[in-house]
């Protein structure tokens, strides 16, 4: 006879615990026990231990089987992980981080990294026919849908009672959470950030501070080199001669590399909505910035719409001071279309929900790619539902606060995707193609490099571990379903972005699993965090413009800039979203952290301590940074990332 001690754990959830039956049975390479009750309570955070005996030796056990039934009342289960040590010592690990709901029979393979052909026995391949089959738009996991033309597309649900409860908030996120999931309005049970945006109220309106928030701000992805002028923004060196400084000029400027550009051409003809019943006005202006001897970045012209002429000038800050700050607050508000919803919404948000459905879709349990990157959707697929619902849907807030209509928005983001690249989201590759690698005072690029860096080197040994060479990467047939599914769904099948529809080497798919981690944590925070902080004092970020661009010179005043800008009401819808997205909430799991253990050998669990270790390095040097500055740069610090896009 073989006896097997088996621990079966509960996790320590809220609601965890259940007073339903559950069983178990132990599958083997040679045999199957017969099922056993669990005699234990399952209360959260406890651990039942049981013995199963067996008339014969089952052979390395390969998976469990988790039997939960009821007599009346249905109680939820979520089953931490089962150990199970056979007779000659050999402990097994068999992660499982899920809910048991109803009467349900689950799976759950023994937690070594297995890709399918590493699968011999007909039983595991089987569980992973069986565990996809599932995911690919079976009950409870719904498929694809299209949100709108032109768009990524997204997970096939209405609301977020609709989602499964593995995807779903936990309770204590949920009750922390309050107000959109209940009412369909914005609304939260958390306080403002700790860091009021003071300076920023003191600040807004120097050009120092203006030049800053290219590369600190929340959009800092937009600003390039400029090395030529288009021909569309006439700027002539008499123009900025005042701004550049004597003994030199603006050709020689721009071939020093110390002029940029930001243009934002996606913005013209958005047409603009209502509000209150008066008509907002938007424009899509360009902003030609300089970097003076001292290092800082400052603007020195701009021009508010795509077309060159008498009724579009060029303001200069040599211009009245009203002009001039009018000017620099029609980019702000360019830049908050620019910020919300490509840089944030569609380069993080969407992208993320893209990556979260094709790994469950095609990835079983048991791979290592599965193992490595689900804690990097950590609540995704439940925040982005409900954004759905509440942020980004007809008559919410982005439709109700901003100078655009619902139709603007749903252009604006499928111009983005058409320009999206697959440079421009690996950082290293956009910072080079950017032309932006030396210029200093750029925080959002050195901690991201260092971050980007970080996650690289982690990937890169996991890739090592389970591939080894490049002949595993390209027949790993399921890895390829992944890689096709994200290229066809997330990028609509366009191969003009350069985002590969297959991976062929170990270097590709480290780079590729690079970009979806970083993507997934380090810039999220980096566009998301500071968004109160930055916006709070609204004339540094509108929302919306209540009167058109001026198309001369010399006519603006401060009434007529208080009647531009948006009204309180308009204002404070927007802050509410802006606390609610700034905000931290109870479940937070931070770069590098993984408590669910999905990885049970040696070394990938060693390159995790030597990931957490790297970070806290990082973490270090931007808390030394930030111990001297007037104006910290904290958002890309690790103790402010979260694994995952969860708010």
């Amino acid at each position: 006879m073989a006896v097997y001690k088996v621990k079966v754990a509960t996790g320590d959830v809220l609601q965890a615990g259940t007073s339903n039956s559950i069983s178990i049975t132990l599958v083997g390479s040679r045999g199957e026990s017969h099922r056993k009750n669990i005699s234990a309570l399952f209360l959260r955070g406890m651990v039942g231990q049981l013995s199963v005996r067996c008339d014969r030796d089952l052979g390395p056990i390969v998976l469990i089987r988790l039997h939960k039934w009821r007599l009346f009342l249905e109680d939820a289960w979520f089953c931490r992980d089962v150990h199970v040590t056979a007779p000659d010592g050999t402990l097994y690990r068999f992660p499982c981080h899920q809910w048991l709901e109803g009467v349900i029979t689950l799976e759950v393979r023994e937690g070594s990294g297995k890709k399918l052909v590493d699968d011999e026995l007909e039983i595991l391949k089987e569980h992973r026919r069986k565990e996809l089959k599932a995911r690919d738009g079976g009950p409870p996991w719904p498929g694809w849908k299209t949100f709108a033309e032109g768009w990524p597309r997204c997970l096939n649900v209405g609301s977020i009672f609709e989602l499964d409860s593995n995807v779903q908030f936990s309770s204590a996120r949920a009750m922390n959470f309050t107000g959109p999931a209940a009412s369909g309005r914005l609304g939260a049970d958390v306080r403002p950030p700790p860091l009021v945006p003071d300076y920023v109220a003191r600040r807004w309106r120097e050009d120092d501070f203006f030049g800053y928030q290219f590369l600190n701000g929340n959009n800092p992805i937009v600003i390039r080199r400029c090395a030529t002028l288009p021909p569309k923004f006439p700027v002539t060196s008499e123009m900025v001669a005042s701004s550049l400084g004597g003994g030199t000029h603006l050709n020689k400027e721009m071939e020093e590399g110390r002029v940029f550009l930001v243009d934002y051409e996606v913005l013209e003809g958005i047409p603009s909505d209502t509000i209150h019943g008066r008509q907002q006005h938007v424009a899509a202006p360009l902003c030609l910035l300089h970097q003076g001897a001292d290092g800082l970045l400052r603007p020195i012209a701009i021009q508010l719409s795509q077309t060159p002429g008498p009724t579009s000038p060029i303001f200069l800050p040599s211009d009245g001071e009203w002009d001039w700050l009018l000017a620099k607050t029609w980019v702000r508000n360019a830049d908050f279309y620019s910020h919300q919803l490509l840089t944030h919404l569609l380069r993080t948000h969407l992208f993320a929900e893209v990556f979260a459905i094709a790994t469950l879709r095609q990835l079983p349990s048991c791979h290592p790619l599965f193992k490595l990157l689900v804690p990097h959707f950590h609540f995704t697929l439940h925040i982005n539902t409900l954004a759905r619902t509440v942020l980004i849907n007809p008559g919410g807030v982005i439709d109700k606060a901003s100078g655009v209509t619902y139709e603007g928005m749903l252009l604006i983001v499928r111009r983005g995707l058409e320009s999206v690249t697959y440079t421009s989201l690996c950082l290293p590759d956009d910072i080079r193609h950017r032309g932006l690698s030396h210029l200093p005072n750029y925080h959002y690029r050195d901690d991201g490099l260092k971050l980007w860096e970080a996650i690289a080197s982690f990937v890169g040994g996991i890739v090592d571990f389970y591939y080894g060479e490049d002949a595993a990467v390209s027949g790993d047939a399921e890895l390829q379903a992944w890689v096709m599914d994200i290229f066809t769904n997330g990028f609509l099948g366009r191969t003009s972005s350069g985002i590969p529809s297959s991976l062929q080497t170990v270097a590709e798919l480290s780079k590729f699993l690079t970009m979806v981690m970083f993507t997934c944590s380090t810039q999220h925070a980096a566009v998301n965090n500071g968004q109160y902080d930055l916006g709070a004092y609204m004339p540094n970020a509108p929302s919306s413009m209540r009167h058109p661009p001026p198309r001369e010179k010399g006519k603006a005043f401060l009434q007529h800039f208080l009647d531009t800008v948006p009204e309180v009401d308009t204002t404070a819808n927007v802050l509410v979203a802006l606390i609610l997205l700034s905000s931290r909430l109870k479940d937070v799991r931070l770069l590098g952290q993984y408590p669910e253990e999905r990885f049970t050998e040696v070394e990938p669990r060693r390159l995790i301590r030597a990931f957490q270790g790297r970070l806290e390095e990082i973490r270090d040097h931007i808390e030394e940074r930030n111990q001297w500055a007037e104006l910290r740069y904290n958002y890309m610090n690790p103790l402010e990332t979260e694994n995952s896009i969860s708010i």
